[in-house]
């Protein structure tokens, strides 16, 4: 499943500086659609190169990651449980800041 993943905020320091990534990634096997939970677990594997642990927390992100699914936000689709579709764009953006 072709999809579009843009880190802001900082996070795309965890993905070697790169804002934009096209990923082509299928549903685990023997899963007919691909969710957020999925997808999170190959973020993790497949492109985060240095301190997962600043964008996620256990099987999510971490609070204070926006994660926004075809610009809507994803605590309406259902969080974790979204499912995919081919083409979708997510946004993950920190809303963390120094001072």
């Amino acid at each position: 499943m072709q999809l579009t993943l843009e880190f802001g905020g900082g996070l795309e320091l965890l993905c070697e500086s790169v804002k934009i990534h096209s990923v082509n990634v299928d549903p685990q096997v023997g899963e007919e659609k691909l969710t957020m939970k999925d997808l999170l677990s190959w973020v993790r594997a497949n492109l985060i190169k240095e301190r997962p642990e600043m964008f996620m927390k256990g099987d999510s992100v971490r609070p204070g990651v926006l994660v926004l699914v075809n610009d809507c936000d994803w605590e309406l689709s259902g969080q974790l449980d979204t499912t995919l579709e081919e083409k979708d764009v997510i946004v993950f953006i920190s809303t963390l800041h120094g001072g």
